[in-house]
């Protein structure tokens, strides 16, 4: 019999001490995959909370950013080690060494869930082949994010993570990324977004997308519309503050530039020029503006009703 939400809200409480900090418990040996917050602070999971609290050791990319988060919940920073890209080859044999030892290891990025464009999947490589037990524990991620914001095809992606940052070699993995039937997802640097989005034009050719920046965070930003649209706001506006997703839907139906003048026109037959524009851009991503001036264009009335 399944037990009543009550009685599970109980034994949550339980297991917090009363500052709300979770209860240290003895976790099982392994090596443990921490999801952590990508901006907003309370997008951790109990769970999580429960493996920062317990494990015997926690490896992470920026101790001080870690440290942050552990005071805010509460927890003791005392057990944590630097594990990143520039010492990873020292760090992971003394990291096994205590996996092999039963110790609880975890694992966790400076924001969001560790191995996405993120250094570790060596680690577990390792781990796993030295039958260490593996345990992810889910959470935030920018990509997923960004993706289920976009107004995009979700039902099929591919995750690119970080574009070369020279031209020549930045197009050429465009070029190889084309053809795949399904949105794709970019982290990119803020300074290089115009002239990425650019050549994404320039490449993928006139389709739909999204730039999600500092997502979750007082002054989150999804702006959505062609990737020429986007490359040319960006270039006008100069590089924004924080750190940028970029989500372009797939080529062909879905991805590509939808047909407005075809959609106005089946809206406009029971709407007015307002109310249709206002309709038309929610459905393409398309600003409202521009929308409700090519609607004119076309030769229709000022908005009156119809």
């Amino acid at each position: 019999m399944a037990e009543s939400s009550d009685r599970i809200i109980d034994k949550e409480k339980s297991r917090m001490q009363p500052n709300g900090a979770p209860r240290e418990s003895k976790l099982s040996p392994g090596l443990y995959i921490v999801a952590t917050p990508i901006g907003n602070i309370r997008d951790i999971t109990l769970r999580a909370l429960d493996v920062l609290a317990a494990a015997d050791m926690l490896a992470c990319e920026d101790t001080r950013v870690t440290a942050k988060l552990l005071r805010a919940y509460g927890i003791t920073a005392s057990r944590i080690v630097a594990y990143h890209d520039h010492n990873a080859e020292t760090m992971r044999p003394k990291l096994m060494a205590r996996l092999a030892a039963g110790a609880s290891v975890a694992l966790v990025s400076d924001a969001g869930t560790p191995l996405v464009s993120d250094p570790g999947y060596r680690l577990v490589r390792e781990a796993a082949a030295a039958d260490v037990a593996v345990h992810p524990i889910p959470g935030a991620s920018a990509s997923l994010a960004a993706l289920v914001s976009s107004g995009l095809p979700s039902d099929r992606f591919c995750f690119a993570g970080f574009l070369p940052p020279r031209q020549g070699a930045r197009r050429t993995a465009l070029q190889e990324l084309r053809d795949i039937p399904a949105t794709l997802l970019f982290f990119e640097s803020t300074r290089r977004l115009a002239a990425s989005l650019a050549d994404m034009a320039a490449i993928l050719g006139p389709r739909e997308a999204a730039v999600g920046r500092e997502l979750t965070k007082l002054h989150e930003e999804m702006r959505r519309g062609t990737l020429e649209t986007l490359a040319g706001h960006y270039a006008d506006a100069g590089p924004p503050k924080g750190e940028a997703v970029i989500v372009v839907g797939p080529p062909g139906p879905g991805g590509g530039v939808p047909d407005l003048d075809a959609m106005l026109d089946e809206a406009l037959a029971t709407m007015s020029v307002r109310d249709a524009a206002a309709a038309v851009s929610a459905a393409s991503g398309r600003p409202k503006r521009e929308v409700y001036a090519r609607a004119l264009a076309r030769g229709r009335d000022d908005g009156s009703s119809r």
